[in-house]
């Protein structure tokens, strides 16, 4: 175990006690991060703040389903992310699948492609863009195939509305009857599949190089 996640253990174990100043420490640990991810997306500071506040609110409703085995810098992330996309689906600016949830404090490597969409994404070429959409379909098939093998029938919706109708986070748990922290949880295991089935095809780094830089 990292020294950072024995830190980051410790305060949630603070946190969980009552602790406000735990609380603070923690904020302290993560906004500068989460804000400079947002941020670089959005280009908008009032906007990136209210994302990030937003985010630190949704974590605090789901501690007390937090598995302290996940690391804490990505389940925040996460949050953060989809904050995010909901945010940017309301703009009118519809986000793509995002593959990759790391981060660092120099570069957050969320892919969230917008408007602003990164230039190495722009200068990809088209074979690179079809053995992307190929890897993708390969693994969204396989996916979906041991989900209805497993009869997990509320995933598959979830992950439909959200990823083939766009539905907001808030919508499609209403509609499904379940929290809105099981769908974005439904949403980053769904992501997480993905990126490990897309490694295991053996496609070199170049074709997916988000998934090489966690």
């Amino acid at each position: 175990m990292t020294r950072n996640h024995e830190v980051d253990r410790l305060l949630i174990r603070q946190i969980r006690s009552g602790e406000t100043d735990a609380w603070s420490e923690l904020i302290a640990r993560y906004e500068g991060r989460l804000l400079a991810f947002v941020n670089s997306r959005l280009s908008n500071r009032s906007a990136s703040e209210d994302i990030v506040q937003e985010a630190f609110v949704g974590f605090l409703n789901s501690l007390p389903n937090y598995d302290g085995r996940r690391p804490l810098e990505s389940y925040l992330f996460s949050i953060c992310a989809y904050k995010l996309t909901d945010h940017m689906r309301r703009e009118g600016r519809r986000p793509k699948i995002p593959l990759s949830a790391g981060s660092s404090d120099t570069n957050v490597q969320w892919q969230l492609p917008g408007q602003d969409r990164p230039a190495s994404s722009i200068a990809r070429s088209v074979e690179r863009k079809k053995l992307e959409e190929e890897s993708l379909t390969e693994a969204i098939a396989i996916q979906v195939e041991k989900w209805q093998k497993k009869a997990d029938w509320t995933k598959l919706k979830c992950i439909e509305m959200l990823v083939v109708r766009g539905t907001p986070n808030k919508v499609a748990a209403d509609e499904l009857g379940i929290t809105e922290q099981q769908v974005a949880n439904f949403k980053f295991d769904f992501l997480s599949r993905l990126r490990s089935l897309i490694k295991r095809q053996g496609l070199s780094a170049e074709v997916f190089p988000e998934l090489y830089d966690e």
